[in-house]
């Protein structure tokens, strides 16, 4: 199973975040099959590929619950639907 899942990247205390695309058995910060955006939770910055992720969820990619509130937010899901 394909999850869109957050890879930790930086400096400690000062971590930003990739979404990904990987395998559900996969490492945290192991090989992703595709990234897909950033995430930074100390300026709240976020930049997405939404093509790519409307892609990765039309063919059934499962979303962690925190990923899941970051696309909520930008209104993906609205774009899967339609």
């Amino acid at each position: 199973m394909i999850k869109l899942r957050l890879k930790r990247y930086g400096k400690k205390f000062e971590a930003s975040y990739r979404i990904v695309a990987v395998n559900s058995t996969s490492r945290r910060d192991g090989r992703p099959l595709e990234e897909l955006g950033f995430y930074n939770p100390r300026s709240d910055e976020v930049r997405l590929e939404i093509p790519a992720i409307v892609k990765r969820l039309k063919e059934g990619a499962q979303p962690t619950p925190t990923v899941r509130r970051i696309l909520e937010k930008a209104n993906v899901f609205e774009q899967v639907r339609a």
